[in-house]
């Protein structure tokens, strides 16, 4: 009988009802267990919802009963498609609902429904829902996570979703649907304000040992504003951390020319999606306000005056970073052009700029101690005061990151 089974799955959707013989209930369970099988549940024939399993469960599947519980925090509901689909990063597998009654029992609308007792019971196999709520924040391993971090976490990573590679990782999956994001970005219309370029040979003979720099990095929290960083420091420290030093473009047959710029530090597959906007309070030689740094040109256009009540926004924050309510000399705003690596990468983009946002961020710090200048790095930012200082779309382009730099305050 197994067998007979086995050869009609094989063929397709197979019709179980709940009084069939013992035999065909064991292996199908067992098949749903190990993830080999979509099981739907089904009412006068109506699909209600399908398990949906990317992995082996967790446990073995329960025997039928009543089944009470709360949804946990963790799991979400979204549409694809004519479906819902509910997800939870521990789970392992998707709840798809094809019924609305069904999201209705989720919410507690539709709890007297006659398969309301069979679906909390499979919620809470799933691990979708919970017996106690409290469970999921008396225990520090769940507490400690808030839900879009740990989302964040099992989606743009290799795991149960991600190991066939069909849709994670670098597929250019956009090749052929959108163009691609050119290397070099749309440019503010200000006059270009150029900076001084460091003479890279004489640094290479007198520059601070990386050892001494790395054991004499610290985070600058006090700056010395009566002698505050100069036009050429700041010119220097971006054409060593930030500068585009060439822009290659890589034709292949069939697919779309592909712009992939060099800068100093790296990049996945070389896209370079981070742009620097130096809001600039307290420089010598360079006029206050919010800049765009253009790489390419290694020169600053202005983007929005220091009055700019959005730029105001953007540095308010720093005086949290910075001691006794200092506002940094001149704040790195670090911003991603997110359609560059979004067109070629799936799941893992965000995760890769914030990785991106690290290394850069790393340089800026070595960089700036090597010459003698402060620097702190800034664990958050203002999104919506840049969308609105720069005028950018944040779904184009959004702020990841920030660095302050400046002359540090000589220490007694």
């Amino acid at each position: 009988m197994q067998g007979g089974l086995l050869k009609a799955l094989n063929a397709g959707p197979v019709t179980v009802d709940a009084s069939a013989p013992p035999p065909a209930t064991e292996l199908l369970s067992r098949l749903l267990t190990s993830g080999a099988l979509q099981l739907t549940v089904m009412r006068d024939d109506v699909e209600l919802y399908s398990l949906r399993p990317f992995r082996a469960a967790s446990s073995p599947q329960p025997d039928a009963g009543p089944g009470t519980g709360v949804l946990s925090r963790f799991t979400i509901l979204r549409r694809d498609g004519d479906d819902f689909v509910a997800e939870n990063p521990l789970s392992w597998c998707d709840v798809v609902v094809h019924d609305p009654r069904v999201a209705a029992a989720i919410s507690g609308h539709e709890a007297s429904a006659d398969f309301a007792s069979h679906l909390w019971s499979d919620l809470l196999w799933t691990g979708h829902a919970v017996a106690d709520a409290r469970s999921e924040s008396d225990e520090f391993t769940t507490a400690s996570w808030s839900p879009h971090e740990l989302w964040f976490h099992r989606r743009s990573t290799v795991g149960d979703r991600g190991t066939s590679w069909a849709h994670f990782g670098p597929t250019r999956w956009a090749d052929g649907k959108f163009p691609p994001i050119p290397a070099v970005p749309e440019l503010f219309p200000a006059a270009a304000v150029e900076l001084p370029s460091p003479d890279l040979d004489r640094l290479s003979l007198s520059d601070v040992p990386l050892s001494q720099v790395m054991e004499s990095r610290v985070s600058t929290r006090h700056f010395d504003d009566a002698s505050p960083i100069t036009a050429a420091e700041l010119g220097e420290l971006l054409y060593r951390c930030a500068r585009t030093r060439e822009v290659r473009t890589i034709e292949k047959p069939g697919t779309a020319l592909t712009e992939l710029p060099s800068r100093p530090y790296p990049s996945g597959g070389s896209i370079y999606e981070l742009e620097v906007y130096p809001v600039i309070r307290n420089a010598d030689g360079i006029p206050a306000g919010m800049y765009h740094y253009d790489s390419i040109e290694h020169a600053l256009r202005l983007v929005a005056d220091r009055d700019d009540p959005a730029v105001q926004r953007l540095l308010a924050p720093a005086a949290l970073t910075l001691a006794d309510g200092e506002l940094p000399q001149v704040m790195l705003v670090l911003a991603a052009r997110v359609g560059r690596i979004m067109w070629t990468y799936e799941q893992m983009p965000f995760a890769v700029i914030l990785k991106h946002v690290g290394v850069l961020t790393q340089s800026l710090y070595l960089t700036a101690t090597a010459m003698g200048l402060g620097g702190v790095a800034q664990g958050y930012g203002d999104t919506a005061a840049f969308a609105a200082a720069t005028g950018r779309n944040e779904l184009t382009e959004c702020n990841v990151g920030t660095f302050v730099v400046g002359r540090p305050r000589a220490t007694a």
